[in-house]
């Protein structure tokens, strides 16, 4: 099963009836109206996958091709993806999380987006740079706000992803 899809600005979507199968078995994708649109995340996830292809004013973009449409979008897509492609892997649903102004909100196994809240709002960076007191507090604000556990998702040099959840306890 190989999703046929398109790229037209920064939207990727696809009206196959692969598409809809693969968001009810795996939720990847947001279906809307006679679409299902996706993440550039889940795009090449699903691309190195071998289970979309994406097209370009007709053409099919390669692996390549479509990593540098993204980055052209997302200049933080180099750092943002491992950590997207490790939690899938791991058997996470991930979304984006744009309106909280975070990387990804994370589903527990098992838990599907609309049935359940995401368990985790997650902010991703490199190993090498520097975290404030103040842009922690504030990553921290966010999480409490939202009712969300935050996870810190760092990626270093050789590409591994450490990850650093941070709870309000009560003395």
């Amino acid at each position: 099963m190989e999703i046929q899809a398109n790229l037209i600005g920064e939207n990727v979507s696809s009206n196959s009836p692969e598409a809809f199968s693969l968001y009810k078995k795996s939720h990847f994708g947001e279906p809307i109206g006679e679409k299902v649109l996706y993440s550039l995340h889940e795009t090449l996830f699903l691309v190195e996958r071998g289970k979309m292809e994406v097209f370009y004013a007709g053409k099919k973009l390669s692996s390549k091709e479509l990593m540098k449409k993204a980055s052209n979008s997302d200049k933080r897509i180099h750092i943002k993806y491992p950590v997207f492609r490790d939690l899938r892997n791991k058997g996470y649903i991930v979304k984006t999380a744009l309106k909280f102004g975070a990387d990804f909100r994370v589903y527990e196994k098992g838990s599907k987006p609309g049935d359940k809240h995401a368990k985790w709002i997650v902010f991703t960076d490199h190993e090498s740079k520097r975290l404030t007191w103040h842009e922690f507090s504030a990553k921290n604000r966010v999480a409490h706000s939202t009712k969300k556990h935050l996870l810190l998702a760092i990626l270093d040099d050789e590409g591994d992803v450490s990850y650093y959840e941070v709870r309000w306890i009560k003395p």
